[in-house]
């Protein structure tokens, strides 16, 4: 009886969880209602777990001296977990959120090779299905562990130029290929159980170690510039491999939770590569960004210098103005001096709106969370479809650490590797300023021909001083008309 009522509470958590999953998904659509969302789904994954704790109740006589450990396990891992999640969560800087992001991912799908390695030492699976189903969420998993941890480390600039050298596509397909076949070893030794060569569960670890070794050899030639997507990619196998996990193990809210998380991250991976003109298998197998096998076409003309008050007094009375933001204004943590910019230019009577590229920063969605974080309205963000035809008729275009988004080089010049991806419009503007640190070269390397553009003037300097100096110039305005 306690053991049907207890099947009854989990799987009625269970189902509210995954309700709860889905509403939260649906609510991060929009930003307005994204807070109320992440909470939502945070309830849903409390509701999970805390339901899951009642299975103490229906273990078997067997398991019983082992359950007060694994109860003290739980709870630890789960209070460790949760302390340095909300730490981190609570301080990390803008700038380090892709890595944060990458990370935890990883962590997931560790998670998720994790279980199927236990199912599958202790020999728990039932039937070839499941089986089949245990190995194939082993094996993403640990791909996106690995992977995951490589894009990290990519984005934390420890790795800091993709590693490719000859030979490197038919090592990966070698690997992969090993994988697949000692995964087809391992079920037929355990579903037949005919006498295995090795230890089956020395076979188990050599899968493992195949699986962790190709997400790392997949990842290591993909170039920094492509990370956004890669992060987007181990996202969406991560759910996958959660889901595989829960039907392995018959959770329902695993299950429920993994798919939607997989299929929401598969289709955001198809949008950003549609976003650069790119399918995804060009993403993860082409040398994009490995500049030094392209001929570039040369850049024509020179970079005009243009000091801060200036721009600043010239924005001051233009009619409309529209701001780019990209990863240069996350590193100089310069978005609360934007904000406080673009109200002195509203107050002015200034139109001013922020074009965001789906591609901008380094991971789904930074510009947004960015200009969230300072207090931007909703109402000023436009995305590129929405706004890139607006450009023709707007008197300046402001560029603020951005360079592969804005390069009309990927529609006009075929040499280059970003040749065909869809930009914003900032070059058809009448007039651009481009806050940059220096004169180096983005993030994938590509030089850009809008910066010696007859009507695009270099801002140089960290984009935070940069703006306290246009802030000056604009008030100043203001204190010399009193």
């Amino acid at each position: 009886m306690l053991t049907t009522i207890v099947h009854l509470i989990t799987g009625s958590a269970d189902l509210a969880a995954a309700f709860l999953f889905m509403y939260g998904l649906k609510k991060m659509s929009s930003p307005v209602s994204a807070p109320w969302g992440i909470r939502m789904a945070g309830i849903g994954m409390l509701v999970a777990i805390l339901a899951n704790f009642l299975q103490v109740f229906t273990v078997d006589e067997a398991a019983k001296p082992h359950l007060l450990v694994n109860i003290i396990l739980a709870v630890t891992a789960l209070a460790l977990g949760a302390s340095v999640a909300w730490f981190k969560g609570r301080t990390v800087a803008m700038t380090e959120m892709p890595q944060m992001v990458a990370i935890y991912n990883g962590l997931g799908g560790g998670a998720a090779g994790a279980i199927a390695a236990v199912e599958l030492l202790g020999n728990k699976t039932h039937g070839l299905g499941q089986l089949l189903v245990t190995l194939l969420g082993g094996l993403i998993g640990a791909v996106s562990l690995s992977g995951s941890v490589i894009a990290w480390a990519k984005l934390d600039e420890i790795l800091k130029k993709p590693l490719r050298f000859p030979g490197q596509r038919i090592l990966n397909a070698t690997v992969f290929v090993a994988a697949l076949v000692v995964a087809g070893y391992i079920a037929f030794a355990v579903h037949s159980g005919a006498p295995a060569l090795l230890p089956i569960s020395s076979i188990i670890w050599i899968f493992f170690g195949l699986t962790l070794l190709f997400g790392i050899l997949m990842t290591l030639p993909i170039g920094g510039a492509d990370m956004p997507v890669v992060i987007s990619i181990y996202n969406a196998a991560t759910g996958l491999a959660v889901g595989f996990d829960g039907y392995v193990i018959q959770d329902p809210a695993l299950m429920i939770a993994g798919m939607v998380v997989g299929a929401a991250g598969t289709l955001l991976t198809l949008l950003m590569a549609k976003a650069m003109n790119r399918s995804v298998s060009n993403v993860l197998f082409s040398d994009f960004g490995d500049v030094s096998k392209q001929e570039q076409g040369k850049m024509v003309g020179s970079e005009k210098p243009e000091e801060a008050s200036d721009a600043g007094i010239f924005m001051r009375y233009a009619a409309s103005v529209i701001i780019i933001p990209g990863y240069g204004l996350a590193v100089a943590q310069a978005q609360e001096k934007l904000y406080e910019f673009v109200k002195l230019l509203l107050s002015a009577g200034v139109k001013v709106r922020f074009a965001i590229h789906p591609v901008a920063g380094r991971m789904p969605g930074q510009m947004d969370v960015l200009l969230a974080e300072a207090g931007v309205p909703y109402d000023l963000i436009f995305q590129l479809d929405d706004i890139n035809d607006d450009f023709a008729n707007t008197d300046v275009a402001l560029v603020i650490g951005a360079n592969d988004v804005v390069n009309p080089a990927a529609r006009t010049d075929k040499s280059s590797p970003i040749y065909g991806m869809p930009i914003l419009n900032a070059d058809k503007s009448k007039k651009v300023y481009v806050v940059k640190r220096g004169q180096g070269k983005g993030y994938s390397g590509v030089d850009n021909q809008l910066f010696y553009d007859d009507s695009t003037f270099m801002v140089y300097g960290d984009a935070q001083a940069v703006l306290v100096k246009m802030i000056e110039a604009v008030r100043s305005l203001g204190a010399a008309a009193a």
